[in-house]
This record gives C-alpha cells, structure tokens and sequence, in this order.
C-alpha cells in the first residue's frame, strides 16, 4: 500500500506543472477569447434591442400617422357630405320653387280658361237667344204665311 501512495504521490507531483499550465490556459482564454467574445455579443444585444426598440418606435409613429390621416379623411368626407347635402338642399328648394311657379301659371291659365270658356258660353247663349228670337220670327211668320194662304 506503501507503494500505491508513492506511486500515487509521484503521479500527483508530476500531474501539478499541468495542473498548473491548465489553470493558466483557462485564465488565459477567459481573458483573451471569452471576455471578447461576451463584450461582443453583449454589444450585438444593445444594438439589436435598440434597433427592435427604433422600430418599434417607429411603427408607434406610423401608426400614429395613419390614425391622423384617417381623422383628417373622415373630416374631410363629412365637409363633401354636408356640401353635397347643402347642394341637394338647393336644389330640392329651387325645384319646390318652380313646382309652385308652374303650378301657379296653370292655374293662373285655367283661370283665364275658365274665364274665356265662361265668356264663350255666356256669348253663345246670347247668340242662342237671339236665333232663337229670330227663328221664332220666321217660324211665326211662316206660319201665318201658311195660314193666310
């Protein structure tokens, strides 16, 4: 047993300068190629995060603008639909306006019409009694011609 613990303390004894050389290469990494490499990546997070941040930011804005863009398009639909509705408004008014006009030059005319029908009528019941006074001359007439004959 004596000689498995030499043997073993030989071993350990020639295993320290590696031990050692591993401890050193270890350190020497750390600071050469994985403190770099973190640096780096931890500065490919900063630019990416901040680049994620800017976009989003920057849909914020668009969208922002859009919304502004839509309000002033419906503000600017409302302003056509009240002119177009003032306009139909006039117009429909200017149509009353004439609808009456028209119907007060016909019955204006109908009136005159009825006047003018009225004084036709009038004139040839006149004329009626006047032919008929004459004829009723002549017949009388006639008739007493026929009777002295």
């Amino acid at each position: 047993m004596e000689q498995t613990l030499q043997a073993l303390s030989g071993i350990l004894l020639k295993a320290i300068p590696t031990t050692i050389i591993l401890i050193i290469l270890i350190a020497y990494l750390k600071r050469m190629l994985f403190q770099p490499l973190q640096q780096v990546l931890k500065k490919r997070e900063e630019l990416t995060e901040g680049a994620r941040k800017a976009a989003d930011a920057s849909l914020a804005a668009a969208e922002a603008k859009a919304q502004d863009f839509e309000a002033k398009f419906r503000d600017a639909r409302a302003v056509v639909y009240r002119e177009q509705e003032e306009t139909r408004q006039g117009w429909m008014a200017d149509q009353a306006k004439q609808i009456a006009d028209g119907h007060a030059r016909t019955a204006e005319s109908l009136a005159g019409a009825r006047k003018q029908l009225d004084a036709e009528t009038a004139a040839a019941k006149q004329s009626l009694v006047d032919t008929s006074a004459a004829l009723a001359d002549k017949i009388a007439a006639t008739l007493l011609a026929r009777r002295a004959s």
